[in-house]
């Protein structure tokens, strides 16, 4: 009985070596990770990798953050790293150029980019021209982030989109991410560049959660800037856009997909440089182009990828005309059923995919 007993112990003991095996052998399934703690967790990891690293900003220490996208970070950081400043977006934003000349590379937190008005002299005239004024002998490695584009409910001062005026200064990178491992890919890219780079979040996305891969949960995981990513494959009609509006182009995508219109949805991530080659190839392969924006038509993003594709060789390819869908030109009304019809909505990207197709 005892030597029958230690046989089936010890194949008890085998199955679960296999077992373990097998589970320490599989790849760890993706992980649901909000676009908020995509940001706290690049982060953290670069501060972690590079003492040089500090955020400053309002609210960003002791209340952590007024979205908590820097949660924790105060308490493991302390107050020399991870600095709250007055309300003063103009001096908090010369200060962390300073310190980025100095050799640091400062993170400065807008509450919102509609306050980086306030500071716009320091990020244009000071961060983004400094290093060709000084013939390449002094870089300024600092990032710009914080909530862009309309939120719900905050009004005309807080809505705008600034990703074309930040997109129109050389010296600049701008990029505008869409789900969570955009945000951690490039905030991570952003705060290792030499470069002054303006990071466009968007207040309304930081709740929403993302698989994420094994791949871009490493702490080594980095997305290129400069580069775009092609969401979903299609022949028909090819739909670009960045941050929140990726996401309805990709719902417009599925709706349109049941009527039998396959359409290529682009994330742009990165406005400045802005990935030409990406969108001129997808139109020579789908013929038709629409671009999708929350900001204004005016000089937008929109306008310069037609401008673009017109001077390039995708023009030729093109069977109808390249067209726009953007917030409507007027400033952000409070009242919620006229702020619903100021920003482009699924039905406006259906609608102009059918228009500019013929259906």
């Amino acid at each position: 009985m005892a030597s029958l007993r230690l046989l089936l112990r010890s194949g008890k003991n085998a199955v679960s070596a296999v077992l373990r095996r097998e589970f320490h052998g599989t790849p760890p399934a993706a992980v649901q990770v909000t676009v908020r703690d995509a940001l706290n967790q690049a982060l953290d990891e670069e501060m972690e990798r590079d003492e040089r690293v500090f955020l400053l900003g309002e609210e960003v220490a002791q209340y952590d953050g007024a979205y908590k996208v820097s949660r924790g970070l105060w308490k493991k950081y302390g107050d020399k790293r991870i600095m709250d400043t007055p309300i003063t977006e103009m001096g908090f934003a010369g200060i962390a150029v300073g310190a980025a000349m100095a050799g640091l590379r400062p993170i400065c937190e807008f509450m919102t980019f509609n306050f980086s008005m306030q500071a716009i002299d320091q990020v244009i005239n000071s961060a983004a021209k400094t290093y060709y004024m000084s013939a390449g002998l002094q870089p300024v490695p600092i990032v710009f982030r914080g909530p862009n584009g309309s939120s719900a409910g905050v009004a005309a001062q807080h809505s705008q989109c600034f990703a074309a005026w930040y997109g129109h200064c050389p010296g600049l990178k701008v990029v505008s991410p869409w789900n969570a491992e955009d945000a951690r890919g490039l905030l991570k890219s952003a705060i290792r560049d030499d470069n002054p780079v303006v990071f466009l979040e968007n207040e309304l996305m930081y709740g929403v959660p993302f698989e994420m891969s094994e791949e871009s949960q490493s702490k080594d995981f980095l997305i290129p800037i400069g580069k775009a990513k092609i969401e979903r494959q299609g022949s028909h009609v090819t739909l670009v856009s960045h941050s929140r509006m990726v996401g309805l182009c990709l719902d417009a995508a599925v709706v349109l997909a049941k009527e039998g219109i396959e359409c290529e949805v682009i994330n742009m991530r990165s406005i400045r440089p802005m990935d030409t080659e990406a969108i001129e190839t997808s139109v020579m392969k789908t013929n038709h182009l629409i671009t999708i924006e929350g900001g204004w038509p005016h000089f937008g993003v929109g306008s310069e990828i037609l401008a673009e594709i017109m001077e390039g060789p995708a023009f030729n390819f093109l069977d109808a005309p390249a067209v726009r869908v953007t917030g409507v030109d007027i400033p952000m009304p409070y009242a919620k059923i006229l702020e619903d019809n100021s920003i482009p909505q699924i039905k406006d990207i259906i609608y102009t995919v059918k228009k500019t197709l013929n259906v």
